[in-house]
């Protein structure tokens, strides 16, 4: 199946993007599904570092079942423009079964000619070009959610939110501090986070033997959300790690991976968090 995008010079749209956002703030850009974005970036699968956490849930043969499914969809909420539309229904029939069979291969010699729309283009292009990222993992009760924060410029940022059924939704936001909010919400999503307390260094000893302090090992033990920040970099970065009970969050940073130093702790409020979460996000 080939696919092939609607005309679209990335550096234009940053620009067109870039005056948009700074008159309307952040926007929301599009949803698509994990089966979506196999459909329509089958390489991404391997080459994004987002997580497609329905597809690791199914069979070869299942996935060939939903990618069917995803491709329908697309092409009725006209996400996607066929050319070629009689082939696209052969294969679909043939791949779902409703040929009376069970195979779920693809028949060959099949060539679906489609083209996708600048939006879903766009998205695609910028998860793909980021010059840094930020991924964000977010574990409750419920499981584990995520968040990248794809850094293309000082007035052009697209956040990815994946929820653990498989959802994914795109958002661009204007500024570092704009990103910085939704990721605030992600980790803090019942706005506890009170006032700041006094900072403690930690040594790498202290954290493996899980020897704290009595204050952050509540905080650890009653979390109802734990974030994990990461800066994606060719050299390693920061970690934020943040424990958010039901009165207040606690942030542990870790300055440099493996470092003899350099970790901190402490209590914080919502300027502060934020504060953090922004420095990580903001170009270097």
């Amino acid at each position: 199946m080939q696919s092939r995008e609607m005309d679209m010079d990335l550096q234009e749209f940053r620009a067109i993007l870039g005056e948009a956002l700074a008159e309307g703030g952040s926007q929301p850009l599009l949803r698509l599904t994990d089966e979506e974005i196999a459909v329509l970036d089958p390489d991404s699968l391997a080459d994004c570092v987002a997580p497609t956490p329905r597809l690791t849930e199914l069979s070869g043969q299942e996935r060939e079942w939903v990618y069917a499914t995803a491709l329908r969809s697309l092409v009725s909420r006209e996400v996607v423009e066929v050319a070629n539309i009689d082939e696209l229904d052969a294969l679909l029939r043939s791949g779902t079964g409703e040929d009376g069979d069970d195979s779920t291969s693809e028949p060959s010699g099949v060539d679906i000619d489609m083209r996708i729309t600048p939006e879903v283009s766009l998205a695609l292009a910028l998860r793909r070009t980021a010059s840094r990222a930020l991924a964000v993992e977010q574990h409750t009760s419920s499981g584990v959610a995520h968040a990248l924060v794809y850094v293309h410029a000082e007035d052009l940022y697209m956040v990815e939110r994946v929820t653990s059924g498989g959802l994914h939704m795109f958002t661009l936001a204007a500024s570092a501090g704009d990103a910085a909010e939704m990721v605030q919400l992600f980790v803090d999503p019942f706005d506890v986070a009170d006032k700041d307390g006094r900072s403690e260094q930690l040594t790498p000893e202290q954290i493996s033997t899980e020897n704290v302090g009595r204050p952050l090992s509540e905080a650890i033990n009653s979390a109802m959300v734990v974030g994990q920040t990461v800066v994606l970099a060719d050299a390693p970065g920061p970690l934020l790690t943040t424990y958010a009970t039901d009165k207040a969050v606690w942030t542990v940073y870790v300055e440099k991976p493996q470092a003899a130093s350099g970790i901190t702790a402490r209590a914080v409020g919502k300027n502060t968090l934020k504060k953090m979460i922004t420095q990580l996000i903001s170009p270097s």
